[in-house]
């Protein structure tokens, strides 16, 4: 995965967060067994769970990575994750999540498909 700034590159279900020429990923999601919630992983990891609009449980202290990737990859994860589960299209969820970097600070990432 080639990196050119800070952005978050999307593959279907994946994300990675590039970031000071570094790429982390990939980040992913699958629904819990009940179809309820879901679960976030890092490399296949589960770092997180999705409990309800309003629950997510993340911890990914045992990575070591940069805590800005920390925070983008779970800004990045709920956001989609509410986009996915709300039925928006791409597009939106896409300018959701944008919106939603911003407002915590991280307004200079981008996002972008994978090639």
């Amino acid at each position: 995965m080639s990196n050119s700034g800070d952005e978050i590159v999307l593959d279907q279900t994946a994300f990675w967060v590039a970031t000071r020429g570094r790429c982390f990923g990939p980040f992913d999601y699958q629904w819990s067994a009940d179809l309820r919630g879901m679960e976030l992983t890092y490399q296949g990891i589960k770092f997180a769970e999705i409990c309800g609009p309003e629950e997510l449980f993340a911890d990914l202290t045992e990575f070591k990575l940069p805590m800005s990737v920390c925070r983008v990859a779970v800004i990045t994860a709920g956001t989609l994750a509410a986009g996915i589960s709300a039925g928006h299209c791409v597009e939106h969820r896409v300018k959701t999540l944008l919106d939603s970097l911003h407002s915590f600070g991280y307004g200079r990432y981008r996002v972008r498909d994978a090639v």
